[in-house]
């Protein structure tokens, strides 16, 4: 190990040549400290001095590049009277030394030298090139007593030791600032170290605070915290159960709040809590004892109020020094980050969570559509269900009334989300329940809008249903609507679509609406076609809407030629992703076709089994439409 020493006029300079190793690093180290105690430098500047060089030696070990090894690594320290310059120079590939380096992450092993280094020197300069570095570090003197040996020295004895007392006393200081620093440092990085282990915030922030406590020679502590998405200051830890207080209220109109926490949060800065406080009997804070005294802090994140840290002594001995002020600064501004974070991991969580949930309910909501629909006689069937969230409000379904007779149902549940689909699955259940037992489909949306109308109104919220009764041996056909889509009816023989469906109150709005249904009969061969105001209003990228005109053309076009309703469902399908061309869905899509399978070239008379749909004096009023409007173009 090669150690020379040159004095200068200007001063004195001490270099060290040493091996890629960290026993020799760690001598190092120790061997220019020594020398920067001969130069008089205090305990503290040689503390700071010590451990900055330790670092950067310890750095150069550790990353040399392999093929430098047997290369020796230099370090230097230039001593003058006004400041102290350390110089070491390594054989790594070097990094982009950075110019305001932060606090690193609790969980990381890295950059903490980067920071210590900052954080003790007065400058520092990283001079890179190809494997060869050299970090350059410079201190001021606190006390200038370098001085050449050819100049005598003016002053008596007393002085030079009244001198020699001030600055024991000031490193004295100096040195349990520095202590105190580096308890501070230690207390938040293993704290933090915890809190990414466990994620117990509670359990952290006591025990985080519990240091505090030591630091600063206090007693008790009270932290509040403002729960999200509320307006006041919660106590969320605290050193005794007597100072677990009730919540208070923020947004207060009065300029100057009686309690110390709510003064602090109002005006986002430290408040002393003296006895002027104590006095009064709305401040909570009273719980720590008549003589108590102490600092309250508000917790920042940026400009966002997270709560309040309240420290203090139950016996007041006076002001907090400004070493300690600053120490509880620190740790509110940590204890700030370490709870938005968390409350950011548990937002996430909680997201995923709600997302895999509804994933389940799309599930269970698509497994209660009919597994199968029924296939009666002549006819095909088929339907097709596509939400605009996870879960939807629409819905479909189909149910025998006998041999030959079939109930056809599509509804719109106003909104999107949990609540509709939850109001769809129980109108679905109740249509299931009372459809044996109510023959028109005017008298069973009026029966639907009794049991429903209650619970509908009280969430604002409505639905829109089109029920169809068809007996498909007579081609006959009965509807009753609730404010929705009208039934389009469409024949082979190539004329206008027609449609189907007197207006009606959606069920929800009024306590007792009155429903009409309409009759028809089913052209031969024909398709009968209920859907949602979903697929009608899609958008294309040019803002266009589908609309019932163009869905319209389409069947038209389609059932010339017989064609089973799956096709056609699949044929719609595609047409509608076609024309969206990856427009997101504004809303739910629903549907069910009816078609025949082939054309039976056969009159049907009217049956007398549809009587008892509209001859009765006692049912809804009904309208016989054998030649429906068609649609306008």
């Amino acid at each position: 190990m090669d150690a020379p020493t040159i004095h200068t006029d200007g001063g004195a300079a001490h270099r060290i040549a040493f091996g890629c190793n960290p026993a020799e690093s760690r001598a190092a180290s120790r061997a220019l400290r020594a020398f920067l105690a001969e130069h008089l430098l205090d305990e503290a500047e040689l503390f700071a001095c010590e451990l900055c060089l330790a670092e950067a030696c310890n750095n150069a070990v550790q990353y040399a590049d392999e093929r430098f090894r047997n290369e020796p690594i230099v370090a230097e320290a230039v001593c003058t009277s006004s400041q102290v310059e350390l110089r070491v120079t390594d054989h790594t590939q070097g990094f982009d030394f950075p110019k305001n380096p932060s606090v690193p992450p609790p969980d990381s092993e890295r950059g903490r030298g980067i920071f210590i280094i900052h954080s003790m020197m007065d400058g520092v300069r990283y001079l890179r090139s190809e494997n060869h570095n050299t970090l350059v570090m410079w201190k001021r003197r606190s006390h200038h007593l370098h001085r050449p040996s050819n100049q005598p020295s003016s002053e008596s004895p007393d002085d030079l030791r009244r001198q020699l007392e001030d600055f024991k006393r000031t490193i004295g200081a100096m040195a349990r600032e520095l202590c105190f620093r580096s308890e501070s440092l230690a207390a938040i990085f293993r704290c933090g170290t915890e809190l990414g282990r466990a994620g117990d915030l509670e359990g952290f922030a006591q025990r985080l605070l519990g240091d505090l406590l030591h630091l600063t020679s206090t007693d008790w502590f009270v932290l509040r915290l403002i729960p999200p998405r509320d307006l006041q200051l919660t106590v969320f830890a605290a050193s005794d159960p007597e100072l677990m207080g009730e919540p208070l209220r923020l947004g207060t109109t009065n300029p100057s709040p009686a309690s110390a926490e709510l003064a602090a949060a109002a005006t986002r800065t430290a408040v002393p809590y003296t006895a002027r406080h104590a006095r009064l009997p709305s401040e909570p804070l009273r719980a720590a004892g008549p003589r108590a005294g102490g600092l309250v802090h508000p917790v920042l994140f940026g400009e966002t109020l997270v709560g309040t840290l309240a420290v203090g002594r139950r016996e007041n001995a006076g002001p907090f020094s400004e070493l300690q002020a600053e120490v509880i600064r620190t740790f509110a501004e940590f204890l700030a980050i370490q709870i938005v974070n968390l409350r950011h991991q548990e937002e996430q969580i909680g997201a995923r969570l709600i997302t895999r949930e509804l994933e389940i309910a799309r599930s269970i909501q698509k497994a209660s559509f009919p597994r199968s629909l029924p296939q009666l006689g002549n006819f095909s069937l088929a339907g097709r269900w596509e939400s605009a969230r996870q879960v939807a409000g629409d819905f479909y379904d189909a149910m025998p009334l006998g041999d030959h007779s079939l109930l056809l149902v599509v509804a719109d549940v106003m909104g999107k989300g949990v609540p509709a689909a939850m109001f769809a699955t129980i109108t679905r259940a109740l249509i299931r329940a009372m459809a044996p037992h109510h023959h028109q489909p005017a008298d069973l949306l009026m029966r639907l809008n009794a049991l429903l109308y209650e619970e509908l109104s009280a969430v604002d919220m409505f639905i829109t249903i089109q029920l169809v009764c068809i007996d498909l041996q007579w081609r006959h056909v009965v509807a009753a609507s609730a404010g929705h889509c009208p039934v389009l009816l469409v024949s082979g023989d190539g004329n206008p679509v027609r449609t189907l469906g007197p207006t009606g109150t959606p069920l929800g709005i009024q306590p007792d609406p009155i429903y009409d249904q309409e009759c028809a009969t089913l052209p031969d061969p024909a398709c009968l076609m209920i859907y949602t105001d979903g697929l009608t209003e899609a958008f294309n990228p040019a803002g266009e809407m589908f609309g019932r005109n163009r869905l319209g053309e389409w069947l038209r076009e389609r059932v010339r030629f017989p064609c089973a309703a799956e096709q056609l469902c699949e044929g719609l399908a595609s047409e509608l992703d076609r024309f969206r061309e990856g427009t997101p869905l504004r809303d739910d899509q629903t549907f069910l076709i009816l078609a025949d399978k082939c054309p039976t070239s056969v009159a049907h008379p009217q049956h007398p089994s549809l009587a008892g749909w509209h001859s009765s004096t006692e049912s809804p009023s009904v309208t016989h439409n054998e030649t429906v409007s068609p649609l306008t173009k």
